[in-house]
């Protein structure tokens, strides 16, 4: 029986914010939330390029995965967020877990002081401290991974985070999870084409749960083990979907990339 990584991810993130508010106040964060100036409209941004019927590219930022080990091993997130957003980028997804992905809030930070793109802060989350916590770092948009949280979890995240005025992702892999998520009406839904129990990766799983999804108002984004622009066309051509979040064919080919073509 395969080893399931996300219930690992997801009982190392219960143990670190459970030590995490016990050091830092919501005061805190509140007040620096207060401070930033730097907030920009992730769903807004995607939405006014489905009206003008053009793609977006979530484009991801990491330094490794556990499907793929380390992917950049001189990983400098801001040098990377800056070459997506010289190949038009619409905006970025930030991985900021730290043990599995070796990620870090502050590389949210420090590319908002630099590149002027809305920014999904992609970590697993478990607990609504978690949203005033990225928003603290400069967070646009928060992600709830349906195969991750109880329902009452992810109805408290999402409650959280538009309280917040942050945009939300909230992720799917199976009809099953498709069909809840629709509940979610303010919120982007993404297809996950990766299995996050056992990492494998499938872009029928697009095709599969399209349909389920269809009637949804706000944009569906494909995500994961897009590897070319044909792809993505393919995608495109039988979906309707015009959304993509794509990270290790990115990461492995950043400045000559044909995938960012789509957007010229």
């Amino acid at each position: 029986m395969p080893e399931n990584i996300l219930a690992k991810i997801i009982q190392k993130k219960n143990e670190k914010i459970k030590s995490l508010k016990k050091t830092i106040s919501l005061d805190s964060l509140n007040e620096l939330i207060g401070k930033n100036k730097l907030f920009i409209n992730f769903k807004e941004k995607i939405e006014t390029n489905i009206k003008a019927n053009k793609f977006s590219i979530i484009a991801e930022i990491k330094k490794a995965s556990p499907s793929a080990g380390v992917i950049i091993k001189d990983y400098d997130p801001v040098k990377i967020a800056n070459i997506y957003n010289d190949n038009k980028s619409t905006c970025l997804s930030v991985l900021t877990e730290e043990d599995f992905f070796l990620g870090n809030l502050i590389h949210i930070s420090k590319i908002k002081k630099e590149v002027n793109l809305p920014i999904l802060c992609k970590d697993f989350f478990v607990d609504k401290f978690q949203i005033p916590l990225a928003k603290s770092y400069g967070a646009d948009a928060i992600l709830i991974i349906l195969a991750g949280v109880s329902e009452s979890v992810a109805n408290d995240l999402y409650e959280e985070a538009l309280r917040l005025n942050m945009s939300v992702i909230v992720e799917v892999h199976t009809v099953e999870e498709a069909k809840q998520s629709l509940k979610f009406k303010d919120a982007l839904i993404g297809i996950n084409n990766r299995n996050l129990k056992t990492l494998k990766t499938d872009i029928n799983t697009t095709f599969d749960i399209h349909d389920v999804l269809v009637n949804h108002q706000g944009p569906l984004i494909s995500e994961s083990g897009i590897k070319t622009k044909d792809e993505l066309l393919e995608l495109s051509k039988k979906t309707s979907i015009k959304t993509f979040l794509i990270g290790e064919s990115l990461l492995k080919d950043l400045d000559n990339n044909s995938i960012f073509t789509v957007l010229k």
